[in-house]
């Protein structure tokens, strides 16, 4: 299979999660390598495509290396409610917890490339020794992970969906921009309307009111699948945005 490009960033696809555990620890050659070997055997699938399903057991993790997902659960109406995104060059599937199961299903939300990362949590699971910064950066990630959850609870459990909105912008830029899929202005954001109103607990029609209002206040332009953000300190004020604190690793 050819090698793999990230979406907005001439970045071979392994590299985003390098980049992302890098922000952590500093990787050895061979975690390196066994990073890049995992990418070489990503495959093509489609939107709405079921990765893991709830209650499944998670001991296999996944690597996706383009497109988007989520975790969601979906209720017997219809209705969904989406946890969070899952982006580019991040781990899933992985859980530190031992005879774990997938508690949401997840799903991706565009066409995807995912790839097979056993071998990654076999190294994490029997060989710490000879990967110690891969496993320090997994764990490091991890907390990240439920930052963000965490995040995605105080958004619809106290925010106004103005706030939530800015929020989830600004979250979302950070976590781009820390693999090179975003700037400090512009980010892809390639969801519908639909989908940013299931993650933030809102109905499509206050979703869209929502979004008028950011647009006719001049905070952001939002069209055919990227985001601009024309004033990024308006939106944190709004949002009350502070970047997830975890610390990096000791060397």
């Amino acid at each position: 299979m050819p090698r793999l490009r990230s979406i907005s960033a001439n970045l071979p696809a392994a590299d985003l999660t390098i980049r992302r555990l890098q922000r952590f620890v500093h990787l050895s050659d061979s975690e390196r390598a066994l990073l890049r070997t995992t990418a070489e055997n990503g495959r093509e699938v489609p939107a709405g495509y079921t990765i893991i399903n709830e209650g499944e057991r998670l001991d296999s993790a996944r690597l996706l290396l383009a497109g988007w997902a989520c975790r969601t659960r979906t209720f017997a109406d219809g209705r969904r409610q989406i946890f969070e995104f899952i982006l580019p060059g991040e781990m899933y599937g992985l859980c530190l917890r031992p005879q774990a199961v997938a508690l949401a299903a997840a799903v991706t939300l565009t066409p995807a490339v995912i790839a097979d990362a056993s071998v990654i949590q076999d190294a994490y699971t029997h060989k710490q020794k000879e990967y110690p910064h891969l496993v320090a950066g997994l764990h490091c990630t991890a907390s990240l992970d439920e930052a963000h959850l965490l995040n995605q609870l105080i958004r619809i459990g106290r925010q106004s969906a103005y706030e939530r909105m800015a929020h989830l912008i600004l979250e979302l830029r950070e976590r781009l921009s820390v693999v090179g899929l975003a700037t400090a202005d512009t980010m892809p954001l390639p969801l519908t309307q639909e989908m940013l109103a299931d993650a933030l607990g809102l109905s499509i029609v206050h979703l869209n009111r929502t979004l008028q209002q950011l647009r006719r206040e001049n905070l952001i332009i939002f069209k055919s699948g990227m985001m601009r953000i024309l004033q990024p300190d308006r939106l944190a004020e709004i949002a009350d945005f502070r970047p997830p604190k975890v610390t990096k690793a000791a060397a």
